[in-house]
């Protein structure tokens, strides 16, 4: 083998232990399959937390309308629907979710 050859294979292998390393794969192409992955996952997850900021003033906007009028700050009614749909969706892992959605969106007012 050459000096080149040596040096192109050894550059090889440290870049597929640096994408094994990264994403647990055993192969270059496995590792390019979950890189993409995680890119998609990535952008989602941006997409998900650009959601719940609106969600969020949305929410206020709702609590400030209701506190205005005379109203409390929460309605519990509509918090258990939420809970509830988010349960039916999801299972019990939603209900944890959901939980945590409430409790972004209360007294942002």
């Amino acid at each position: 083998m050459t000096a080149t050859a040596t040096s192109a294979a050894a550059t090889a292998t440290s870049a597929t232990a640096t994408a094994a390393e990264k994403t647990g794969a055993r192969t270059t192409e496995a590792a390019g399959v979950i890189t993409g992955a995680r890119e998609r996952i990535d952008a989602l997850d941006d997409r998900i937390i650009g959601l719940i900021q609106e969600r969020m003033a949305v929410s206020a906007f709702i609590q400030e309308a209701r506190i205005t009028s005379g109203g409390r700050r929460v309605n519990l009614s509509r918090e258990m629907e939420v809970l509830g749909h988010y349960s039916d969706a999801l299972g019990k892992p939603g209900t944890s979710l959901a939980m945590t959605l409430l409790e972004l969106c209360r007294g942002r007012v």
